[in-house]
C-alpha cells in the first residue's frame, strides 16, 4: 500500500449519536410491539423486524466507523485495505448542494459499476456513485474531496 495523502476519520460525536439514535429507535420499536402491540398479527411482526433491523444497523454503523477513510496515489480505501474507489475509475467528484450525497459529504461517479457496498455513517457505492461522509466532520471531507479532485484533474491533463 502506498503513503497516504489524507485520511478522513469520523467524528466521535456524530458516531456517538448515531449509535444512540439507532438504539432508542430499535428499543422503542421493540417496546412497542411487546408493550402495545397492535391487534394485527403482522404489525407486530412488523415491529419486531424493524426493531432487530435498526439495533443490527447501529451495531454495523457503530463497527464500520471505527476506521478512517484513506486517499492514497492509488484512489480511496479503508483503513483496513478494503478498495471503497480506485483512482482510474474516478470520473468525477460532486459537492454540489443538491446532489444525492451523505451529510457533511461528496459524491463520486465512477466509468463502471463496482457493485454494491455499504458502511453505515461513512460511505456506500450503488452502480456508478460512491458516497463520502455521514459521521464525517465537513471540513475534513472537503479537505479530502478537493484533494480527490486535483488528482483526477492531474490524471486526465496527463
Amino acid at each position: 500500500m502506498s503513503e497516504p495523502i489524507h485520511i478522513l476519520y469520523p467524528s466521535a460525536p456524530r458516531r456517538a449519536f448515531g449509535l444512540v439514535v439507532q438504539i432508542v429507535l430499535g428499543l422503542a420499536l421493540l417496546y412497542l410491539a411487546v408493550a402495545h402491540p397492535p391487534q394485527v398479527l403482522g404489525w407486530r411482526i412488523f415491529l419486531v423486524v424493524l426493531g432487530i433491523a435498526a439495533l443490527v444497523l447501529g451495531h454495523r454503523g457503530w463497527v464500520g466507523s471505527a476506521q478512517g477513510i484513506v486517499l492514497d496515489e492509488t484512489g480511496l480505501r479503508e483503513e483496513s485495505g478494503r478498495v471503497i474507489a480506485p483512482l482510474d475509475r474516478i470520473v468525477s467528484v460532486d459537492r454540489a448542494l443538491f446532489s444525492f450525497k451523505p451529510s457533511n459529504g461528496f459524491l463520486i461517479r465512477l466509468d463502471e459499476p463496482l457493485g454494491r457496498a455499504w458502511v453505515p455513517g461513512m460511505w456506500w457505492r450503488i452502480g456508478r456513485r460512491v458516497g463520502i461522509g455521514g459521521v464525517t466532520r465537513g471540513a475534513e471531507t472537503k479537505i479530502l474531496s478537493d484533494a480527490l479532485s486535483m488528482m483526477i484533474a492531474q490524471r486526465d491533463r496527463a
